[in-house]
């Protein structure tokens, strides 16, 4: 199961971490689409819990998790994992690090590379972010107000990023891949423009673990 959280949040982080939105009328704009401007042109900092389900293309769960993400745009991250199935994510600006704590094991990679154009640069990454989504207001359906970003790019292993707001504020992500599983991530006792100690997103490998590098590769 943690093979699913791992390349979900991976590919996540870009869409947190700092796009703009070019060419949004705001007085004509949709609230989704306000709130998405807001979200990706006002916010620098963001902290939240969040609780995290993967579900088949039947809408079966088939894994879930739950934990505490920060965000310092530009490309500054970390997403932890609570038991059982503990984990540390994260991009100091340079390298993304992943501990999975149960197998006492590290995997770290170029921040670039690992990024790349993929959904992670919207939480993480910085540019334009009409340049690599196509985004389209979907509506407010009860009381949350509805955009949905469709990846340009073929291989970013997503078909739709779905993200729910409720008075400007992010409340929900759901990310379609291509293989019709729909990963939904709700973020509560949100935190916006807060100040996070610059350590919050440092990574020291603890002693005796095994480091899996593919910097150089």
């Amino acid at each position: 199961m943690k093979k699913i959280i791992k390349r979900v949040i991976i590919c996540l982080v870009p869409i947190l971490t700092s796009f703009a939105i070019a060419g949004i009328g705001v007085a004509n704009a949709s609230p989704g689409m306000e709130s998405l401007d807001y979200f990706f042109n006002e916010i620098n900092a963001f902290e939240a819990r969040f609780r995290q389900k993967v579900l088949d293309e039947s809408m079966v769960e088939i894994d879930d998790g739950q934990g505490r993400v920060w965000i310092q745009r530009p490309g500054l991250f970390r997403w932890n994992y609570e038991p059982p199935d503990a984990q540390e994510i994260v991009g100091d600006g340079e390298n993304v690090w992943i501990y999975d704590i149960e197998l006492e094991q590290i995997t770290v990679r170029n921040q670039d590379q690992t990024l790349g154009k993929s959904p992670a640069i919207l939480l993480a990454g910085t540019g334009d972010l009409e340049e690599n989504y196509k985004v389209e207001d979907i509506g407010t359906h009860g009381r949350y107000d509805w955009v949905n970003l469709i990846p340009k790019n073929e291989d970013s292993g997503f078909k739709e990023i779905r993200i729910g707001f409720e008075d400007k504020r992010l409340r929900l992500m759901e990310l379609l891949d291509n293989l019709d599983q729909t990963t939904r991530i709700v973020f509560v006792d949100l935190k916006e423009n807060l100040l996070i100690p610059p350590t919050t997103f440092d990574f020291i490998p603890p002693q005796g673990m095994d480091i899996i590098d593919h910097r150089n590769l």
